[in-house]
């Protein structure tokens, strides 16, 4: 019986197919000329009509208003914006497909899936705030007290370092290793004999600290490393205030 059926249950299309097949068997009912073979056309019509309704897909949304509703929680300023800008298409997509009544369900899943991947595809914008302390302690440093050897290395470093910090796309794994090649320069850093690194207090020159060796004022990049470059940095920092001290008494 057409009265047990529910429009909203059914594809527009072949609810109106249904419609326009009840409205013509009515039509062939109430004439009382019809011939016994339009009755049975109209019959006909009808009961395809409703052989061939099409039940409306139930669509979940769910997952894919949850994905869409995370992503727009997210600061924008916190991520690498290559990886920001790579995934902005997939969200404004989804968004399409969230407000798009019509979408079916795989267009949904799709769509879904598309926004995770971006989703997953963000790179937070790594701390910098070591390598940065690094690079000043090492600009710091009076070349002319160490080693040309060893303080090339530092340049050299100071340099990869200083383009590590300055690119906005540089990953946390290359921070880590710009700081920790860093620190190893500093560390092998070698005091020169002839134009020593002179400790204010004794008047003395700093002795070099053998690789190996910990302290307290090691640089913390998660391992321990050896700190007598930075070490002599500080010392220097005290030779240049006692000296300004002397000359200005």
């Amino acid at each position: 019986s057409t009265a047990d059926l529910v429009e909203g249950n059914y594809t527009e299309e072949s609810w109106s197919a249904l419609q326009e097949a009840l409205t013509n068997a009515n039509t062939v009912l109430n004439d009382e000329n019809a011939m016994q073979e339009e009755v049975d056309e109209a019959h006909d019509n009808l009961q395809a009509a409703i052989d061939g309704l099409e039940e409306v897909e139930v669509v979940d949304k769910s997952l894919l208003e949850a994905m869409v509703n995370k992503v727009l929680g997210l600061e924008e300023d916190k991520y690498i914006a290559s990886s920001w800008q790579a995934m902005l298409p997939e969200l404004e997509a989804a968004q399409e497909v969230l407000g798009n009544e019509k979408a079916t369900q795989a267009e949904v899943d799709e769509a879904c899936d598309a926004l995770t991947r971006g989703y997953l595809n963000l790179r937070l914008k790594p701390n910098k705030d070591l390598l940065a302390d690094l690079i000043n302690k090492a600009n710091g440093l009076n070349s002319a007290s160490y080693t040309a050897n060893t303080w090339a290395v530092v340049a050299d470093e100071v340099i990869k370092a200083q383009a590590v910090l300055e690119d906005p796309e540089a990953s946390e794994a290359e921070v880590k290793t710009a700081e920790k090649a860093l620190t190893k320069a500093l560390s092998g850093l070698e005091v020169n004999s002839s134009n020593p690194v002179v400790d204010g207090s004794t008047n003395k020159p700093v002795e070099t600290v053998k690789p190996g060796d910990t302290t307290a004022n090691a640089v913390k990049t998660g391992d321990e490393v050896p700190a007598y470059g930075l070490v002599a940095s500080v010392a220097l920092m005290i030779s240049l205030i006692a000296a300004k001290k002397k000359k200005c008494s």
